[in-house]
């Protein structure tokens, strides 16, 4: 089941199923429908629009918290010429308000800084809880996501420089784990106009999806539509104005945004030579197929 965050055609924000290219209303908040039993019809009285009558919002517009991981590849820990990963780092939270729509404008708020994309891998708790053990994890998880995790270069910490708003685009839909199938399969794309630059396997994750919960659930409670993101591989970059950037996971879905420099103006803190030193070049990991088509 494939489930969306949408503004209808009369302005009201509600959340709905995706069927093929239709879209069930629900006449209620996605998060507000994670703990129920979500009907596999349309129920009685729904309306039901065209995808492209609908303006999608982020898969949580409002999440209580995003969670993310560092450093949780090893091929990203070698190209950052990173010390440490996961294991010593922990997790870092980003600002909810950075959530952005699929095919939404990224805003690069400064003119002389670096901007960098990460492809990721993201789930959405549907369960909440504290203390979740391994073996129980999955049980916690709604659904899975794209996500970019934007990121500006430099000395400050990771949690200002990744939570600016619109840095973290998020959708297009949340997929129910049952239609997702095995996270060992999947496979993370991420292209920038044309040039692919990261391919991925999500089973080279160092932390594991449900290690990721467990830790994250020890050190603070886990509330239902809070989201976390898995961390990126190999192959950030930097990105510029008009820059298309594309995330592919397969059975999870394709997310788009674009990036913009408008308003931006010289950064007031002076980081940018501090910090992990990001490549600086991209060489995509496997030979693939060209960028995939738009949604």
């Amino acid at each position: 089941m494939k489930l969306l965050s949408f503004i209808r055609p009369d302005g009201i924000a509600t959340a709905g199923r995706l069927d093929d290219d239709r879209v069930v209303d629900l006449g209620r908040p996605l998060r507000t429908l994670l703990g129920d039993p979500i009907p596999e019809g349309t129920p009685r009285g729904a309306d039901v629009f065209h995808l492209e009558e609908v303006t999608l919002q982020p898969v949580v517009p409002e999440p209580s918290k995003i969670i993310a991981a560092p450093v949780n590849y090893r091929d990203h820990q070698a190209e950052m010429n990173e010390a440490y990963h996961i294991d010593a780092l922990g997790i870092f939270l980003k600002a909810p308000s950075s959530v952005l729509a699929h095919q939404g404008t990224i805003r690069l708020p400064y003119t002389d800084r670096r901007f960098d994309q990460e492809g990721e891998l993201a789930l959405v708790i549907g369960r909440p809880g504290r203390d979740i053990t391994v073996a129980d994890a999955l049980k916690h998880v709604a659904g899975y996501t794209c996500l970019l995790d934007i990121t500006m270069r430099g000395g400050e910490d990771r949690s200002t420089r990744k939570s600016f708003d619109t840095f973290t685009p998020v959708g297009p839909y949340l997929v129910t784990p049952d239609e997702v199938g095995p996270l060992e399969s999947l496979t993370l794309r991420t292209w920038v106009g044309d040039e692919l630059r990261q391919d991925a396997d999500i089973k080279d994750l160092i932390w594991s999806v449900p290690r990721l919960i467990a830790y994250a659930s020890s050190v603070m409670t886990l509330r239902t539509g809070d989201i976390i993101t898995t961390g990126t591989p190999a192959g950030v970059g930097t990105i510029t104005e008009v820059d298309r950037i594309t995330v592919d996971i397969g059975h999870v879905g394709r997310l788009e945004a674009t990036v913009s420099t408008q308003g931006a103006v010289p950064c007031p803190t002076k980081g940018a030579h501090r910090g992990p030193v990001p490549p600086k070049t991209v060489t995509p990991v496997r030979v693939t197929p060209a960028t995939p088509k738009s949604l």
